[in-house]
């Protein structure tokens, strides 16, 4: 049985679509409808796996942020002091005038670490956040 489509409106800064037009370009998708679908499935599929984060996990969180946005580096700092149990070294690197790479490598309960990744998803500024964890190895 098909399902019935839905349409939406969202609304892109022009970069965004831009880039995002020539990924389609190059992926051989045959309209936008198909490439945000596709997207939209990686998505979930995505949020289906940081909801499974249980038990001790080493991990790092990988963002890129916009340090001139106001407020913003004043709530990564204390996001990461919220959960400085968990956090055992970050490194900071100047990307340009007003952006920084920032890993935070970690270790504890999955769903802490998971809870840190989304608070630093959710922050006006940060532009990208990947969260890897893996379990660490049992000793013999």
């Amino acid at each position: 049985m098909e399902q019935e489509l839905m349409r939406i409106g969202v609304s892109l800064p022009e970069n965004l679509l831009t880039k995002f037009d020539g990924i389609i370009e190059q992926r051989g998708y045959s309209s936008r409808s198909e490439g945000i679908r596709d997207a939209i499935r990686s998505y979930i599929t995505h949020y289906e796996w940081m909801s499974d984060v249980k038990g001790r996990r080493v991990a790092t969180i990988t963002l890129i942020y916009d340090h001139t946005k106001r407020g913003l580096t004043s709530s990564l700092t204390e996001i990461q002091h919220e959960h400085s149990a968990l956090i055992k070294t970050s490194i900071h690197i100047h990307l340009d005038h007003d952006n920084c790479l920032e890993v935070v490598i970690l270790d504890g309960e999955g769903q802490e670490v998971k809870t840190i990744a989304e608070k630093l998803m959710a922050l006006k500024g940060v532009k990208y956040v990947k969260l890897n964890t893996a379990q660490p190895t049992e000793s013999h």
